[in-house]
């Protein structure tokens, strides 16, 4: 598969990694070229040019760019994103990561009402480290996904699979909120305790893949 990554910080670097690693073709862009080109170099990507450059040929576009820059990145792009599928793995967090920027909409929301193309949330409660592998030392994480579009979800699941997790659909859009909170209680929890910023979500109990995904 063909996908784009918007964004060459920890998460878009760690994203790069994982899913080339999981043999797909990765694009990756950002603010500054240079930045694209060492992550690329690392990750055995390639470096675009432009955010149109990256998303031209892709099938699925990650937005891995801070929360405030994902609706205008997405609104610049316009038809570009035509016929693909748009990931949004940001967080709406306050300056000072204490709470969401706003708890009545989350920012996929907000990214879709900008786009005609699906937007799946996906990837935001998960640490950067343990992205290209779903792993969280020898624990096995969830891969929590949202969104109102079938096919899209689907394809989202596969890659989530394909880069280790267990990939759980939450539902809906609306759910990106709750996933988004999700995120905010684990960021809370590191500071508080003092964690190593390793650590995920997993659901215990009798439950299955199969299961969790029919209930959604």
């Amino acid at each position: 598969m063909e996908i784009a990554i918007i964004g060459a910080g920890n998460v878009g670097t760690a994203l790069a990694i994982g899913i080339t690693q999981a043999g797909h073709n990765v694009t990756i862009s950002a603010g500054q070229p240079e930045h694209a080109q060492e992550v690329a170099r690392a990750a055995g990507a390639r470096a675009a040019t432009s955010n149109g450059d990256a998303v031209r040929n892709a099938e699925l576009v990650i937005l891995a760019v801070p929360f405030t820059a994902a609706p205008e990145v997405v609104g610049q792009l316009g038809d570009a994103l035509g016929g693909k599928v748009v990931v949004d793995a940001t967080n709406q967090l306050s300056s000072d990561y204490s709470q969401l920027d706003r708890w009545d909409l989350s920012a996929a929301e907000r990214i879709q009402a900008r786009s005609a193309a699906p937007v799946v949330k996906a990837f935001n409660t998960t640490f950067a480290v343990d992205m290209p592998t779903g792993r969280a030392g020898d624990a096995q994480l969830d891969g929590y996904f949202a969104g109102d579009d079938a096919q899209a979800k689907t394809l989202v699941a596969q890659l989530l699979g394909q880069l280790g997790f267990r990939p759980i659909d939450a539902g809906g859009l609306v759910m990106a909120r709750v996933l988004e909170g999700m995120a905010l209680l684990n960021i809370a929890l590191q500071s508080r305790y003092g964690w190593p910023w390793q650590s995920g979500f997993r659901l215990v109990g009798p439950t299955s893949v199969t299961e969790a995904t029919a209930a959604a």
